[in-house]
């Protein structure tokens, strides 16, 4: 089955993620990338608590992450690979090299953020992020949820109302 989702979401685990995403694409195995989680135990065990008995969370950095992808690529449940921000999905993928698609989810405002969409707001830099993985190949587009249309990033980038 393998990575069915790559999906950037400051939230992190929570509702939308685990049951907007999680139930229409069935998925198993969620593989939370995020330095900080990854080095703290007691965060590790809040979010585990968002999370469904049938769905195994795994928590790693983004190191570790690139390093275990071929696991988390062959595993036989479908899986979701989540980071908090940009930048460590930009790691993630340049790392990796063999993502096809990034899914932005909820970035949210904060100070030098400028907004894109009722859900993403982004600085200058992650705007360059997010272009350059374009241009090296991977589909970037925003999406709330699975129902809502997939917004490629030219329109996202635009500021396109959804």
């Amino acid at each position: 089955m393998g990575v069915h989702l790559y999906r950037i979401d400051d939230r992190l685990i929570h509702g939308q993620v685990v049951v907007g995403w999680g139930q229409p694409l069935n998925i198993r195995l969620l593989v939370l990338v995020d330095d900080l989680v990854a080095a703290s135990d007691w965060e590790q065990e809040l979010y585990r608590m968002a999370v469904p008995p049938e769905m195994e969370v795994r928590f790693a950095d983004v190191a570790t992450a690139i390093r275990d992808h071929p696991r988390y690529a062959g595993d036989p449940r479908p899986a979701l690979v989540l980071t908090g921000d940009i930048s460590s999905m930009y790691r993630l993928v340049k790392g990796v090299k063999a993502i096809g698609s990034v899914n932005l989810g909820g970035i949210h405002h904060r100070a030098g953020r400028a907004e894109k969409l009722r859900y993403i707001y982004l600085t200058p830099d992650e705007e360059r992020q997010l272009r350059d993985l374009e241009a090296a190949g991977v589909e970037v587009t925003a999406q709330d949820v699975p129902s809502a249309r997939a917004v490629p990033l030219p329109e996202v980038l635009e500021g396109a109302a959804t």
